[in-house]
């Protein structure tokens, strides 16, 4: 995470005070931005990515009481990506299924529109959900003995019009496919 502290001010320079000198040769700077500042690009880039790990993490935070009305899911999700969560949460809900343990992802930025100030980041993953497994929640028994797997995950995350970054859609393939 990049911390940016600015000094308030007026944006005026001032003379030193009488009796005290000012180095010589000493360049003080006015309105440059740090160097360690990150481009619009790679801001972009960080804030899709952010939003991407977000959205699954709040799902997998649903997931543990099937919860298909958390609150939570349309923080870094929206449009598909929202509904597809939604509904797969209350399939489970009707099912009595509950999810437990936790997914690994591995995403990165595949692509960024328009290329200068991108308001279109897609992402590719490799998901591991192997250790993320449905139960039945009445007994706390494992529900499906089929193993999990490696998965392509594809994302796109969108800028929205209040500045936030959102997965809109999303697609997961079947274990194996990376």
């Amino acid at each position: 995470m990049l911390v940016v502290i600015a000094a308030c001010g007026s944006g005026t320079a001032t003379s030193p005070p009488t009796g005290s000198t000012q180095p010589t040769g000493q360049i003080t700077p006015t309105s440059a931005p740090p160097s360690t500042a990150l481009s619009v690009v790679d801001r972009a880039k960080q804030d899709a990515l952010t939003s991407y790990r977000g959205m699954w993490q709040d799902f997998v935070s649903a997931g543990i009481t099937s919860d298909w009305q958390s609150p939570k899911l349309g923080q870094y999700a929206t449009e598909i990506a929202l509904t597809n969560m939604s509904r797969s949460l209350y399939a489970d809900h009707y099912n009595g299924l509950v999810t437990k343990g936790e997914p690994t992802y591995e995403p990165a930025v595949s692509s960024a529109a328009p290329p200068d100030n991108p308001n279109k980041i897609v992402i590719t993953d490799c998901s591991d959900d192997s250790r993320w497994l449905k139960y039945k929640a009445a007994t706390g028994q494992l529900a499906d003995d089929t193993p999990g797997g490696r998965h392509l995950i594809n994302a796109i995350v969108q800028k929205q019009a209040d500045g936030s970054w959102k997965v809109s859609e999303y697609g997961v393939h079947e274990a194996g496919t990376c």
